[in-house]
């Protein structure tokens, strides 16, 4: 007799309790919404990355490469070549780098090696 007293207070419990969620429910979705759409806006967590959004353009430009190398747009010709070395050392293919990066990486020397 005590067992069903127990079985029937605990359904009783999670009845009540699973009331209340459903209720919160909404109210907790649209918080989380809100929370989601403050991280992802211009001013919130994730936008604050260094890294460039957006693909490469069709024809490199100086710009371009100055921002792959990560150099000023009057740099000396050692500061590009150390840059190039640094970068092409973290992302070369031989050691798990992208070919296509790697091939950007020397357009972008040859292109600023030119000037």
């Amino acid at each position: 007799m005590a067992s069903v007293v127990v079985v029937g207070l605990g359904l009783a419990v999670a009845g009540f309790a699973g009331r209340q969620v459903l209720r919160a429910a909404p109210h907790v979705a649209q918080k989380m919404s809100e929370v989601l759409k403050t991280m992802t806006s211009e001013s919130g967590l994730l936008s604050s990355s260094k890294f460039h959004k957006g693909g490469f353009e069709p024809t490199m430009s100086k710009r371009e490469a100055t921002l792959i190398l990560d150099v000023s747009n009057n740099a000396p010709k050692n500061k590009i070549k150390d840059a190039h070395k640094r970068i092409m050392l973290i992302n070369h293919p031989d050691k798990g780098g992208s070919p296509y990066i790697a091939a950007k990486i020397n357009e972008a020397k040859d292109l600023l090696d030119k000037k």
